[in-house]
């Protein structure tokens, strides 16, 4: 597991830390006595650290954030050493200036980051020979808050407004179609979150959650755009100030389940199934607070949730961080009366 601080110092950690026992084995075991992680190596960036990704294949991370939309590829040490060394950046097109790029990695050709701060500046880069690999054609300038590689050669871009984007990079100068969400203020922010299908079936046939800051929820399916699979409304406290750290994931190992965090401590799972188009409140099968306990307490505020993500293995465990530098690892329960 690797994380990173945020702050606006030049000492921000990156550390790749070992999970305890009980994450590295099949079966569920009981009391375990090791059940912290340990650091297995380390090093320092000199910018805060807002999106950090794993290059799959590959022993590099890729790191993105302010001051400006260029990328910072780092080195997980090798065996007789254990230092996370920076090895290259990748800077970007007119990227002084833009905001911090937020990045998606995939190894399907080749080590490739998919990277950009806004629609018109969206592009794929090489990671390891930092050649330029796809531009998208874009016209619009919104505001990014997720990118994701469908495949190899589909990409699928979210706008802050909530817009969703497809492009094909083997059509570059083709135009990306665009969802809309539901009519709301211009001040909501939004974020999305996308399904990796059981093997043999095709990505666009895996749904698409998106998540605005007042706690809207849709699902769609990029098969048939003109339409919502489900709308609901999160059970979340009044967005504040910002939706920096809105998240969204749909669990990859157990089907029709989502988690959503970055509007408090907590962490709240849903079930899908029984969402329809009306948009009615859901109602969260399990709420985890770990983080609101964890704090240091005094006139403080409490811990935001800063990202979660799901054991790719274990259908039930989530790992979750949160501003105060905490790191849970997790475990829900299905509620009696349900399969």
């Amino acid at each position: 597991v690797c994380v990173a601080g945020y702050g606006q110092s030049d000492g921000n950690e990156i550390l790749q830390l070992i999970p305890p026992p009980t994450l590295l084995t099949k079966e569920t075991q009981g009391l375990c006595p090791e059940r912290d992680f340990k650091v297995e190596c380390g090093g320092f960036s000199e910018r805060p650290v807002y999106s950090l990704k794993y290059v799959p294949d590959t022993s590099l991370l890729v790191t993105s954030g302010p001051p400006d939309s260029s990328l910072q590829v780092w080195q997980v040490s090798a065996e007789d050493s254990d230092v996370i060394k920076s090895v290259s950046s990748i800077a970007t097109e007119n990227g002084t200036g833009q905001s911090w790029a937020k990045i998606a990695t995939i190894s399907a050709r080749a080590p490739w980051v998919l990277h950009g701060s806004r629609l018109d500046r969206v592009q794929i880069t090489e990671v390891e020979s930092r050649k330029n690999v796809y531009t998208a054609a874009s016209r619009g300038s919104e505001e990014l808050s997720n990118l994701a590689f469908l495949d190899c050669n589909t990409l699928l871009l979210c706008c802050a407004t909530g817009r969703l984007c497809l492009a094909d990079i083997r059509q570059p100068q083709s135009l990306m179609e665009a969802m809309s969400v539901p009519s709301a203020p211009c001040s909501e922010q939004w974020c999305m979150g996308t399904r990796h299908g059981a093997q043999g079936l095709e990505p666009s046939s895996q749904p698409v959650a998106r998540l605005s800051s007042r706690g809207l929820l849709t699902l769609t399916d990029l098969r048939k755009t003109s339409e919502f699979l489900a709308l609901a409304k999160a059970r979340v406290p009044s967005p504040g100030s910002g939706a920096e750290f809105l998240c969204v994931s749909w669990a990859p190992a157990l089907e029709g389940y989502l988690a959503i965090s970055g509007f408090d401590g907590t962490v709240h799972v849903y079930d899908t199934h029984s969402w329809e188009s009306s948009g009615r409140e859901a109602e969260p099968i399990f709420v985890h607070k770990g983080h609101t306990f964890g704090g240091a307490g005094g006139s403080r505020d409490p811990p935001l949730v800063t990202v979660h993500t799901w054991h790719l293995q274990k259908p039930r465990t989530l790992l979750s961080a949160a501003s105060d530098g905490s790191l849970h690892v997790w475990d829900w329960v299905q509620p009696y009366g349900k399969c």
